[in-house]
């Protein structure tokens, strides 16, 4: 059996380059495997509606509270509508004119009583997946190109960044070919830390330098998005919530409608030449690998492992939406730094901001109803 290269000997080796399909490490399988399914098929539109509570308990100054709301309307999504109630004094749907970011501000006084804020949104959702033996461009502007090989605050492009990616890279001639190492060196080489709080930084830049490149989606994906763009390749993330259960058994590929705080996932998109827009996401080979069994799967070739590995290239199931693909977003009004991305309600009363991670102290829900038609 091949011995499964180290994670520090891939990060600091031209060895990268070795992740492509073959030379992942495989194992026997036996009888009883676990095997799963996983095929998403575009064709069919789901409708959601997605309703977000946030409630602050007697803040001590004047509070606002920011809401995000889809935004994304594409061949796999449209945002239909975003409705607002409460108590707020003042309400209204913003959008940050840097990064694109849309979002309800809602203002209380501090005087009046206990903050709440409801946001119901609309959106239909389809399942993605290229056909890689049929290409079928979609142009994109230059200035929209441009714009998704920039670095962003937490996602740069330069120094250890562009040196790892043009070390996975190296001898690859076609940007799928590229894509394709940088997405198999990440589910080698990253793998998903439960104990970091929310989806993760983002700070790619870290991972790299410590060489411990543990972490949950927006580390994962965010590191995937960097490499890409240091090669070379516009990429992005999306950041949204899952809606529901996955059509296809894996229970850490969906979403429990009825209550979906911590459901907040991003994904990753990559502009390839012959075939525009494709939908990635090796964060969630890494989250079926780590927690999908009660056992850590450390083999990508695992048979619960291999369906996701390669739908996920290429493909995403129609259970999620997308709120936006925003970086370094600026909050009307708000005290403080920017952010890194926007998927997480976001509050603060005078200039104290809230710690959107913290469920005793800043409470909120996130419930999801599938509209079925006939």
């Amino acid at each position: 059996m091949t011995k499964p290269l180290s994670r520090r000997a891939l990060l600091q080796g031209g060895s990268a380059s070795l992740v492509m399909s073959g030379a992942l490490p495989r194992l026997l399988l036996a009888a009883d495997v676990i095997t799963r399914t996983f095929d998403p098929k575009p064709g069919t539109w789901r409708n959601f509606e997605v309703v977000t509570t946030v409630r602050l308990s007697d803040p001590p100054a004047d509070a606002t509270v920011w809401v995000p709301v889809p935004m994304i309307n594409t061949h796999w999504q449209r945002s239909l509508s975003s409705e607002t109630s409460g108590n707020a004094s003042q309400t209204s749907v913003e959008t940050d004119p840097k990064s694109g970011a849309r979002f309800v501000v809602a203002q209380f006084k501090a005087d009046s009583p206990p903050p709440s804020v409801q946001v119901t949104s609309r959106v239909q959702t389809m399942d993605r997946a290229v056909d890689w033996k049929s290409p079928q461009a979609n142009p994109e502007s230059a200035a929209t190109l441009r714009r998704w090989v920039q670095p962003s605050a937490l996602v740069p492009t330069d120094g250890i960044v562009r040196k790892t990616a043009l070390q996975i890279t190296k001898g690859a001639h076609t940007d799928v070919d590229k894509v394709h190492r940088i997405y198999d060196w990440i589910i080698v080489s990253t793998y998903r830390e439960p104990k970091v709080r929310g989806c993760g930084i983002g700070d790619i830049k870290a991972l790299l330098e410590t060489g411990d490149l543990g972490g949950k989606c927006a580390d994962i994906n965010g590191l995937f998005v960097g490499l890409c763009r240091a090669a070379g390749i516009p990429a992005r993330d999306a950041y949204g919530l899952r809606l529901a259960p996955s059509a296809f058994g894996y229970k850490e590929l969906g979403g429990n409608p009825a209550s979906l705080k911590g459901a907040q996932h991003c994904r990753a998109e990559v502009y390839l030449q012959k075939y525009g827009w494709v939908a990635m996401d090796p964060a969630d080979v890494d989250k079926v690998m780590r927690q999908e069994t009660s056992e850590w799967i450390k083999d990508a070739g695992h048979p619960l492992v291999v369906p996701v590995r390669r739908a996920l290239f290429g493909g995403w199931e129609g259970n999620w939406m997308a709120y936006n693909t925003a970086a370094d977003v600026t909050l009307s009004a708000a005290a403080g730094k920017s952010l890194p991305f926007l998927m997480y309600p976001q509050a603060q009363s005078g200039t104290k901001r809230y710690d959107s991670y913290d469920p005793d102290n800043f409470k909120y829900t996130i419930t999801a109803h599938e509209i079925k038609t006939t």
